[in-house]
């Protein structure tokens, strides 16, 4: 028998059935920089959170 998946797989589902990403977001590389992937400001590789805008990954 099957199991019903919990609250926050069904969500999960139902948000990539419909094009949205459900992985948690994390750095972008560009070059030898992180960027972050809100505003797209460039960092170095030790940048725990984007001075910009405050991103941080999750």
């Amino acid at each position: 028998m099957a199991t019903a998946p919990d609250g926050d797989d069904m969500f999960d589902q139902f948000l990539s059935q419909r094009g949205h990403e459900t992985e948690p977001a994390g750095w972008d590389t560009d070059y030898n920089k992180k960027q972050c992937p809100e505003c797209g400001g460039l960092h170095d590789q030790a940048a725990s959170d984007c001075t910009v805008c405050g991103w941080e990954p999750r």
